[in-house]
């Protein structure tokens, strides 16, 4: 997995090329460019995607050990009433 700087990086990349390729359409239709810009548009949006994944995993962990905390922690909690109500 990437480290969030990387990510920011390629992420400033693509937005400065994106915004390049703006300037350059409100000149003129070219379609090339369009569609450029348009690719760059959903590669942002992959990139902050995958910055908040990075930075939610490096704030509370793996979303796997998380789930299986709550599976075990909800387990205990069924036999705890289970037990409660059997005596």
């Amino acid at each position: 997995m990437r480290t969030p700087n990387d990510i920011r990086t390629e992420l400033e990349k693509a937005v400065a090329r994106r915004a390049d390729l703006w300037e350059e359409l409100g000149h003129g239709r070219d379609e090339a460019k369009a569609t450029e810009a348009a690719r760059l548009s959903g590669l942002i949006n992959d990139l902050w995607a995958e910055l908040r994944t990075v930075k939610a995993r490096a704030r509370w962990g793996d979303p796997e050990l998380i789930q299986r905390r709550a599976r075990a922690e909800e387990r205990l909690e069924r036999d705890s009433l289970r037990i409660r109500k059997a005596a």
